[in-house]
């Protein structure tokens, strides 16, 4: 973001916010689908607002 702090996500928090099993976010990553993460050293990290954006991209395309 630009010039802004924005908190990462673990896969436990996107689960939670989507309301799926966080072995569903593990999944996804796996099949190249969901919302983008990234690693940070040895963990998977998200940006809410990526999370957010994927989720509304999802919902037009349904």
């Amino acid at each position: 973001m630009e010039g802004q702090f924005e908190p990462l996500w673990t896969p436990q928090d996107v689960a939670a916010f989507l309301n799926v099993p966080a072995k569903t976010v593990y999944e996804w990553r796996c099949k190249d689908y969901g919302p983008p993460g990234r690693r940070v050293g040895r963990h998977l990290r998200y940006r809410p607002s990526e999370v957010i954006a994927w989720l509304d991209d999802e919902t037009r395309a349904a």
